[in-house]
């Protein structure tokens, strides 16, 4: 399976008449957050595949919508301005072309803004996935293959400033489920020899930031 994953970034790579040429093989997109919605409907129109997606600390305008009770007849701008192709993974666990895969958004608490967290505050977000994985681990054989993030793991690809710290409870989730991949953003690579791929236990960690197309292989 081919997943294309964005995050951070209006790449112009992506956001081109040349999307569909690049890469119209791929299976599914997965972004990491601090994207507009519309950037996501521009890529799931142009390449009709589905794109599941967490929000990050920026770009939350919309996120009561998909976190509130949200309704069809309201004619707000906010409502009008909800993204029609994109799924939101955020607090949830989701089977999707043969993965099974999890989403957790938000930045470690810094200034106290909308989608922040504690790694308590995050512990009791993962506490919502648990029942799911565990379905799927009796179903399907394991409890997770992406886990969507948009935060780093504590020590992984994150930066020592306290906006860009990862989550230390990342590290015990990855020793706990054994997601095959973590995805996250929130780390800006500026630099194309940067490093953006880690290892953890049994979980590889990559920064998707700007763009990265990988191809997974079926799991054992």
């Amino acid at each position: 399976m081919r997943l294309l994953c964005i995050a951070d970034h209006v790449d112009p790579v992506i956001y081109s008449s040349g999307l569909k040429q690049r890469y119209g093989k791929v299976d599914l997109v997965l972004s990491a957050g601090d994207l507009a919605l519309g950037y996501y409907d521009f890529i799931v129109s142009t390449l009709n595949k589905p794109l599941l997606f967490v929000f990050g600390n920026h770009h939350l305008e919309n996120r009561k919508d998909y976190h509130g009770k949200y309704d069809p007849f309201e004619r707000s701008t906010d409502a009008l301005e909800r993204s029609v192709g994109a799924t939101c993974l955020e607090g949830k666990v989701m089977r999707v072309g043969g993965l099974t895969l999890a989403g957790l958004g938000g930045s470690i608490w810094y200034n106290g803004g909308e989608n922040q967290f504690t790694d308590f505050g995050m512990f009791l977000t993962i506490l919502r996935l648990i029942p799911g994985m565990v379905w799927h681990r009796i179903f399907h054989g394991r409890f997770l293959d992406v886990l969507l993030t948009h935060s780093p793991p504590y020590g992984i690809n994150d930066l020592p400033d306290p906006c860009h710290t990862g989550f230390r409870i990342f590290l015990w989730f990855m020793r706990t489920f054994k997601p095959r991949y973590l995805i996250h953003g929130h780390v800006h690579l500026y630099d194309r020899n940067a490093s953006r791929e880690g290892r953890f236990a049994a979980t590889t960690i990559i920064n998707a930031y700007d763009h990265i197309v990988i191809d997974l292989e079926k799991a054992p």
